[in-house]
């Protein structure tokens, strides 16, 4: 990843679930955690304040889902990438996350394996390291898309 630092936005509404990826993250560090958000337009208002690099966002957040804060941060702070971190794998929900424009999708469960190799590929773009979904129709761990 360089020596670059990359600023990242913490979004999900469990606050023990925001301190363990935050601690995750300092183990990096060109990583930096530039804020934290609890529900959907705390999202969007941080994201627009804060034009973080990456931003890390739950799905199942209070007020404004993910989904929908996504689409509502990619109008205002198009740069931003995000992937998506969330506990729920239905390949529909992973569909239409990743129909906002989202870089990536991680599920909750599998953080600790995928979470760094997503963010790599999604902050590192001149990587050739893609994960492209799973080739069973099921949905993978880890799907990332390439600009």
């Amino acid at each position: 990843m360089g020596t670059a630092s990359f600023r990242i936005l913490l979004v999900d509404d469990f606050e023990p679930w925001r301190h363990f990826v935050a601690s995750m993250l300092m183990t990096k560090p060109e990583l930096q955690v530039a804020g934290e958000a609890s529900d959907g337009p705390e999202a969007v208002q941080k994201a627009v304040e804060l034009k973080p690099d990456l931003i890390l966002l739950d799905i199942s957040l209070p007020t404004l889902n993910g989904i929908e804060a996504a689409r509502q941060i990619f109008k205002l702070v198009p740069k931003s990438k995000i992937i998506f971190l969330s506990q729920e794998s239905s390949e529909d929900v992973v569909q239409e996350a990743l129909s906002t424009g989202a870089s990536g999708y991680v599920v909750k469960m599998m953080a600790g394996r995928d979470l760094f190799t997503a963010m790599e590929s999604v902050l590192d773009t001149s990587s050739e390291q893609r994960q492209l979904g799973s080739l069973d129709g099921k949905p993978s761990e880890a799907a990332i898309q390439a600009d």
